[in-house]
Order: C-alpha cells, then structure tokens, then sequence
C-alpha cells in the first residue's frame, strides 16, 4: 500500500497501478486473446482490462473503425472511383446514401443498394440498386445502332469479363439520346439519395456473372432492406454490346448468367453505382 497499489483484481496475483487500468499479474500467464497494444495512427486506447499491457481489443479513433483486429481508417466512396473504400464492404453487404456499408441493417440509415461485385483485389466494387426502375428499350432504334467505342463480345464468356459499368454507360449516353438508348440514360439519370444524376450506371454484362455466381448471399442482403430479390426468370439489361442489333441481359439459366436478344426489347433495368 506504501507504493500505491491500493487494488486488486479478482484473477488473484495482480495489481492495478494507481490511475492506471493496466493489471500487472507477476507470474500469471495472459489468455492469447489479449494481443493487442491498441497503439498508434487510429487508436484511442484498449477495450476493458489489459493484462501485461495487452487488450483484447481496441477503441478506435473518430474516422476508424475496428475490424478484422485493426483500426482501420474508414473511407467513404466517391461514386464512379475506385479509392478504396471497398475494402469496407463485401459481397452481399448493404449500402447506405452516407457511402457506408454493413453486413446487417443499421437503424437510422438509409439503404440505396446492395454490393454485388468486388475486385479480386479487394479495392473496387459495384452495388445494385434495391430495385427495377422500370423496363426500357436497349436501343429504340428498329434498325440498330453500334455504339462507337463500344466493345463488341460474340461470346457470354467474353462479355462476363466487362466490368466498366461506368465507362460503356458514359459511351452509350455520349453517342446516343435519352429517346435512342433509354435503358443507358435512365440509370444515368437515376438519383437517390446520397447520390447525384451521373452517379448510377447500367450494369456490364461481368457484374451479372458475379450476381449468378453470388445469388443467395446478394438475395439475402436485398431482402434485409425489404428490395426487390433477383430471381431467375429477371431480364435486366447489361450495358455490354454483342453487335449493333443486339445487347447483353441477365439470364440465370445461361452460361455465366448472360444472354443476348435485340436492343429493342424491353427489359428491366437495375442500375449500379461503382465505387
């Protein structure tokens, strides 16, 4: 008591250094879940008791957030760019009109989407809106066009490799009107909010086969915010070329998830913000 250690803990042979909420415990062996300093860029301190020094987990500071034993700096996303923030969000994952995501609903935000593709690389993703805006035309042109600049895939194989959902809609809107290619220019319009008109896409022909490939895990997160579920009779509209009569669109009973069929067939459209 000379030296002030006034308490003791209830694990036995430790003691707690006066203003301090570290125990030190002379020859007592810490449970391996205390492993982390809770030190450096990001951290605020440790998460309850400490046991030599170590916490089993950590209190973050504002703009960062615990996961995967880290505080990791929580990037919000710039629609249409790849900064990163992806890293947040996964697969089947919720996304709210603030650029953040959850596995699980958050009361108080507002869901706009849910991920639907992600990189291999864990930088980049897309998410799908909750729902149908509507059913379009690809191409109200009866004779067809072919978008300049706009690749051209023959094949479902080579189509389900067209991730720049982004980059074919700004092609398509560029050379074509909202009254020749509506299915491009109303996601290009699409708003909701957190989100401006430019910011919403018409899908890549590779997103669908990420959906395909993904279905349940996508479904579940849909139906948590109370959307509209994929099923496999949807025809949605991609934003891949196959030649200037026809376009690529979701069709689960194919190969890769993708079909092809005339542009001037309506089908639904279900846009997606890259981010």
């Amino acid at each position: 008591s000379a030296l002030g250690y006034t308490e003791s803990s209830n694990r036995g042979n430790c003691l707690k250094c006066p203003f301090g909420n570290a125990w030190a415990c002379p020859g007592e062996q810490c449970s391996p879940d205390y492993k982390y300093t809770c030190t450096g860029t990001g951290y605020a301190g440790g998460s309850g008791e400490a046991c030599d020094g170590k916490y089993t987990s950590c209190t973050c500071a504002d703009g960062y957030e615990w996961k995967d034993g880290t505080c990791q700096e929580i990037l919000k996303p710039e629609w249409g760019k790849c900064n990163g923030s992806a890293k947040n969000c996964n697969i089947g994952d919720i996304v709210y009109s603030d650029g953040t995501c959850s596995s699980q609903r958050i009361s108080g935000k507002t869901p706009i989407a849910v991920v639907v593709y992600k990189s291999d690389d864990g930088k980049c993703a897309q998410a799908m809106a909750l729902k149908s805006i509507g059913t379009y035309e690809w191409d109200s042109n009866g004779y067809g066009t072919d978008i300049s600049g706009l690749s051209n895939y023959s094949f479902a194989s080579d189509a389900a490799q067209d991730l720049a959902s982004c980059k074919n809609t700004a092609i398509i809107t560029a050379e074509g009107t909202n009254g020749s290619c509506p299915a491009a220019w109303e996601s290009y319009v699409y708003t909701t909010e957190g989100t401006n008109v430019g910011d919403w896409c018409l899908p890549a022909a590779g997103i669908f086969n990420s959906i395909k490939n993904n279905l349940s895990t996508i479904n579940a997160g849909i139906i948590s915010v109370n959307g509209e579920q994929l099923y496999v009779n949807d025809n949605i509209w991609s934003s891949s070329e196959y030649d200037n009569y026809t376009a690529w669109f979701l069709r689960f009973s194919y190969s890769y998830g993708l079909w092809y069929q005339a542009k001037s067939e309506w089908h639904d459209v279900r846009p997606v913000l890259e981010f």
